[in-house]
């Protein structure tokens, strides 16, 4: 299977809470996805705990979920999208 760009990953995000999308990742808002980033987070560092590299890759994933799909609702709201995420932290590196 050829593997997924960055915007295509996004894409999917945003039919996953279009209309027709699914049902449970519509009604998400940041408040009630906070606490699955956090998690996210604590599953990354047992990772890197464990040294397994895939499962490292595996969990850093579900942390870019959590992103896509914060950004994907600051969109919806018109507040911010994942453009305004990648410069912001962007400007940070320079």
């Amino acid at each position: 299977m050829p593997k997924k760009d960055f915007y295509e990953f996004c894409d999917i995000i945003e039919k996953l809470r279009a209309p027709g999308g699914c049902p449970w990742d519509r009604e998400q808002t940041h408040e009630s996805l906070k606490k699955h980033l956090i998690e996210e987070a604590y599953e990354v560092a047992d990772a890197i705990e464990e040294g397994k590299s895939m499962d490292i890759a595996d969990e850093l994933g579900d942390v870019l979920l959590q992103v896509v799909m914060h950004a994907q609702i600051g969109k919806e709201e018109g507040t911010f999208d994942i453009n305004d995420v990648t410069d912001l932290v962007s400007r940070k590196c320079k």
